[in-house]
């Protein structure tokens, strides 16, 4: 979470398209998963829109960090109508892989705005001329891209949230219990990714992005869980969730385990064949809380020595001003500590700084 989030016929394409598309998948082309190691790489998306991209930043993040970046994330919001294709270039001409943050929203982006893209709409068909043009892009762009669809679900702050498609409400006749909340995620969710299909973009790889806790996470609130929202391995490549220390001056101060072990042990349990992505991760800098510095050790050393399953790993560069006037400062150069802890761990060779199988 950042700071301006506290400001019938899908199952029909289903069973028409994945036998298909299962073959043309193995025949598209693939960010290869490492078998040692993990990619490094680095939200450096700008603006409102967050889709901001310059290859003169990308180079200035690697040199001040000391290693090239193998992923560069941003964001494609819905409410932006259209393909990444100039981002994409860029990033390509760089030399990363992209990840993609496509979120069903539209402008002013502000926390819980529906408008045209709730999941109801897109469920009803009302997206598709978008959702099939992007699709066509994305084909004719032919080569992978990792793509984030609706992603930290399980929160309370984006507008395609399960709290706000029926919660915690049991869909009737189900056993074990079902929820109205993440049903309705998880039936949008495919069928995007079957109009997806449809057009013949096996190129892009699914993202399954949650946050690493829920909210509403209350003791009535277990049908919020990030596991209630997976789609279903045939709808997944990666899983993954955003892990964050603490961001805001009124948030206490986290170790890297306690914000990341829950959520891992999770996902790797409930899809044991995909491999996982830190697709967020970050720490502010409030030094009369916590070691900014030690934070980011800690991680880049827990990452390389405790979660086998993990295969990348995306830091969000961004500094903010609250509603208090206060500061949140996520960038690794926010002190020398903090950036001399991220030079030194990132030079690791566990950590690979080019993306694999892309020719």
């Amino acid at each position: 979470m950042k700071h301006w989030r506290i400001l019938g016929l899908a199952g029909l394409i289903g069973l028409l398209s994945l036998p298909a598309g299962a073959a043309e998948t193995d025949r598209a082309p693939r960010l290869a998963v490492p078998a040692q190691g993990a990619y490094t790489g680095a939200y450096l998306g700008a603006g409102d829109a967050e889709d901001q991209l310059s290859f003169d930043a990308m180079e200035a993040f690697g040199e001040m960090v000391g290693k090239h970046q193998a992923l560069v994330a941003f964001s494609n919001f819905w409410g932006e109508g259209h393909f990444p294709t100039r981002q994409l270039k860029i990033i390509q001409a760089y030399g990363a892989a992209p990840l993609i943050y496509w979120s069903p929203w539209e402008p002013p982006y502000y926390l819980n705005m529906g408008g045209r893209f709730t999941l109801d709409k897109i469920l009803d068909g009302q997206a598709d001329g978008y959702i099939d043009d992007w699709a066509r892009e994305a084909k004719a762009w032919g080569r992978p891209l990792l793509v984030s669809w609706g992603m930290e679900m399980n929160g309370n702050w984006f507008p395609w949230s399960g709290l706000f498609f029926g919660a915690g409400t049991p869909v009737p006749g189900s056993d074990p219990p079902l929820y109205q909340g993440p049903e309705t995620y998880k039936r949008a969710y495919r069928y995007v990714v079957d109009r997806v299909r449809q057009q013949g973009a096996f190129n892009v790889e699914w993202v399954f992005h949650g946050n690493n806790g829920s909210e509403p996470a209350g003791p009535g609130d277990a049908w919020n869980d990030v596991t209630q929202y997976y789609p279903g391995d045939d709808y997944v490549d990666w899983v993954g969730i955003s892990a964050y220390g603490k961001q805001f001056p009124q948030q206490s101060w986290y170790n890297f385990e306690s914000i990341f072990d829950d959520a891992y042990a999770k996902l790797t349990k409930l899809a044991p064949a995909k491999p996982f992505i830190l697709a967020e991760w970050g720490v502010g800098e409030f030094p009369d809380d916590g070691d900014k510095g030690a934070f980011i050790a800690e991680g880049f050393q827990r990452m390389a020595q405790s979660y086998p399953r993990l295969k990348a790993a995306v830091y969000w560069q961004e500094r903010w001003q609250n509603a208090d006037l206060s500061y949140s400062n996520i960038r690794v150069q926010s002190s020398m500590g903090s950036l001399n802890a991220y030079r030194n761990a990132v030079a690791s060779p566990f950590w690979i700084a080019r993306p694999q199988g892309l020719e």
